[in-house]
């Protein structure tokens, strides 16, 4: 079993990690931190919750700290950019090259939008070794001039899936262009997409290609439901199982900004903490809903795909998907936010008759049929098509009113043919 040490990371970074009880490498961590160390291109698949934020954070700081910098010092010089998709992971990212490089002498700074950008620019005179950035605020220093990228050694693309997706193919070209030619290039993706293959192949210059999960795989810790209801019951559904069987902590999706604030406000008028994150909160709110989160104050947080990239709790017992998402994919990193670190997680969706496309698409995607088990008291009036429980009893179907929902365990076969 190999060991930070074994990898050749120095040992101010490997001994900040195991004070944090990191001391046996992930898969992606062994194969990849020697790639990164040996200063060649790299090409990585790999899933979130899988390591793959210190699979790069950590070569890239021993990197740094090993080589002498011999160019001009600027106060706005840059020598490390990583580039994410969304706020949150940008802050999670910001945090492990903090944590690593505690006992280092380099600076790390985070540039997102959604707060004052004069703070940001007073950091970036001090100096800044590691910088950490969504592409929009990144142009905007740019544009201000606050930010040097010309003499860059190391460019991290952190999700280039979920960036192609929302659109920031052209940001990023722009912030290429502004890069010198000689640098390394780092490429994490959880997908390869014929479009991520095309902005590897334009990036990345003979790459070493390291993968540790079989494409859009899901996680075997992860315990995968669906449960079939009609849509206008879905809310009623989701905070009888979160009451029934005391659910602690749970993150649950919606496609919509307005579906997760009125699907918070709904849970919290029946008694169930919670709140909503995406992108039309303010950052401050952000931030304070998912540090609620993670230290138990709310119970149940309900997020949009882009704004819950980047939510990282080791232990998240449970994810809920209110909506199947119109992407396959998202279904893979939506419940790839449990399961995480050989800890198990359950899975649970909420499907009606309406989303069957989409859960088909999920099927052939995880190449896999589901069970579609139905909670006593909410039987929907639409079936959702599909394999019924082996063991589930056939039951006359109940009246679509709100009926009274069942008290017992609805994964253990109080269940009918759906």
């Amino acid at each position: 079993m190999s060991s930070f040490e074994s990898l050749g990371l120095s040992e101010p970074i490997w001994r900040a990690a195991a004070e944090r009880g990191y001391t046996t490498p992930t898969p992606i961590q062994a194969q990849a931190i020697p790639v990164v160390l040996s200063g060649v291109d790299l090409l990585a698949g790999a899933q979130t919750g899988t390591g793959k934020t210190a699979a790069f954070a950590m070569p890239i700081l021993h990197q740094l700290s090993a080589t002498v910098d011999t160019a001009p010092r600027g106060p706005s010089r840059v020598r490390a950019l990583i580039l994410v998709p969304t706020r949150e992971l940008a802050a999670q990212v910001e945090e492990s090259v903090q944590l690593y490089g505690r006992y280092l002498s380099l600076r790390a700074l985070m540039l997102i939008g959604g707060v004052k950008i004069n703070p940001q620019m007073q950091k970036l005179r001090r100096g800044v070794d590691v910088l950490v950035a969504t592409p929009g605020r990144l142009l905007d220093h740019v544009q201000q001039r606050s930010v040097d990228l010309s003499h860059v050694e190391i460019l991290v693309l952190d999700e280039a899936d979920r960036m192609l997706d929302m659109g920031f193919i052209r940001d990023i070209r722009r912030i290429l262009a502004l890069l010198p030619k000689k640098r390394q290039n780092l490429l994490f993706s959880a997908t390869f997409s014929p479009e991520i293959r095309g902005l590897a192949d334009g990036l990345l210059n003979d790459p070493v290609r390291v993968e540790v999960a079989a494409r859009n795989a899901t996680a075997d810790t992860v315990a995968q439901r669906i449960f079939a209801v009609d849509q206008d019951r879905k809310r009623d559904l989701l905070a009888h199982l979160i009451a029934t069987h005391q659910w602690g902590q749970v993150l649950v999706f919606t496609r919509t900004k307005h579906g997760a604030d009125r699907l918070a406000k709904h849970l919290s008028q029946d008694g169930v903490q919670a709140m909503a994150i995406h992108g039309d909160k303010s950052q401050g709110a952000r931030t304070r809903a998912l540090a609620e989160f993670k230290e138990g104050k709310v119970r149940v947080l309900v997020a949009t795909d882009i704004a819950a990239r980047g939510i990282d709790i080791t232990e998240l017992p449970h994810v809920v998907n209110f909506e199947l998402p119109h992407v396959p994919e998202d279904y893979v990193h939506r419940i790839g936010r449990t399961g995480r670190a050989g800890n198990s997680g359950q899975a649970v969706s909420l499907v009606c008759s309406e989303e069957h496309k989409q859960l088909q698409d999920v099927e052939k995607l995880l190449r896999r049929s589901f069970t579609r088990e139905v909670v006593v008291g909410f039987e929907p009036r639409r079936v959702v098509p599909g394999r019924a429980p082996a063991s589930a009893p056939r039951r006359p179907a109940q009246s679509a009113g709100r009926g009274k929902p069942g008290t017992g365990n609805p994964f253990s076969g109080r269940a009918r043919r759906a």
